[in-house]
């Protein structure tokens, strides 16, 4: 199959890639610089130049292929409801191309807004909240009504492995080196699911080849790991202290990061297994920390 895939250079769209090369796929990326162009290239997909706010290139690309894999996402949070009307413009723009043909779109959404303080399945959809308006299902659900194969991959909110610069972890790494201890909210015991990149890329791909129209998928390799496991690992690679703050004191200590770091959001993916039949089989979150991979120093 030939896939035209947009994040094609990002930390998950790069393993992608190289999952759907592997498999015997040809992929044509999007790239905006010539640095994307060139890291592409050396990845063995076929290069073309556009961005997620340049429509003309996404029609270009769904047009030349058999199927789209759409994983990019401007993550720029100064500016969010902006960036999820561009997302939801892309999903539309590529939707109205491959109308009629039956050719699947996989869409990227989350796992930790699904059901907040509850286990989330696959079968689970919320309804769309104003305050988190990123509408990539709900654009999803809209183009499999114009005859398009579309499905949703809901990435944890823990996707980790090498390479993984601007992710949750290395948020809560820099900001413990910066405060001097690391830190969770009350007794620490609110849940992140976690999957590794490459996982996650193996996922996109059987979705891509088996996905069912309006289909939800969990990429969660783990139901559920405590904030507070998450912090003690991250105190003992950096030999800082572990220290529980007040949920009053979380803004502070965190900012803007405050709302995930006090998010409860377990979520299974033991559908997605069962119905794709799916096996993650790659280092856990708590390994990764362990390993020295977003530290630098392996004990």
């Amino acid at each position: 199959m030939r896939v035209f895939v947009t994040g094609a250079t990002g930390f998950v769209g790069t393993a992608v890639v190289q999952e759907l090369i592997n498999a015997g796929h040809q992929v044509l990326g999007l790239a905006r610089s010539d640095a994307s162009a060139e890291k592409l290239a050396k990845a063995g997909a076929e290069v073309l130049r556009g961005d997620l706010e340049d429509l003309d290139s996404l029609r270009v690309g769904a047009a030349a292929t058999n199927g789209v894999i759409h994983a990019g996402f401007i993550h720029d949070f100064t500016r969010f409801p902006e960036v999820c009307e561009v997302d939801r413009k892309a999903i539309e723009t590529i939707g109205e191309v491959l109308a009629g043909s039956d050719r699947p779109l996989i869409v990227t959404s989350g796992t930790a807004l699904v059901s907040p303080g509850k286990l989330a399945t696959e079968d689970i959809i919320p309804s769309f909240n104003p305050a988190w308006p990123r509408a990539s299902e709900q654009a999803a659900d809209a183009v499999c009504g114009l005859g398009v194969r579309a499905a949703s991959v809901r990435l944890s909110p823990s996707v980790h492995g090498d390479g993984d610069k601007h992710g949750f972890i290395p948020i809560l790494v820099n900001t413990a080196r910066e405060k001097g201890f690391s830190a969770y909210i009350g007794e620490g015991l609110n849940r992140w699911n976690a999957v590794h990149r490459l996982d996650a890329a193996h996922l996109f791909r059987l979705a891509l080849e088996n996905a069912e129209a309006g289909a939800r998928y969990h990429a969660a390799a783990e139901e559920g790991v405590t904030v507070r496991a998450i912090a003690e690992a991250i105190g003992k690679q950096l030999n800082i202290p572990v220290k529980s703050i007040a949920p009053e004191a979380a803004a502070e200590h965190f900012g803007w990061f405050s709302h995930m770091a006090a998010i409860d959001c377990p979520a299974s993916g033991k559908l997605t297994q069962e119905r794709l039949n799916w096996r993650p089989m790659h280092s856990t979150l708590l390994a990764d920390i362990d390993n020295g991979i977003y530290t630098g120093q392996q004990l």
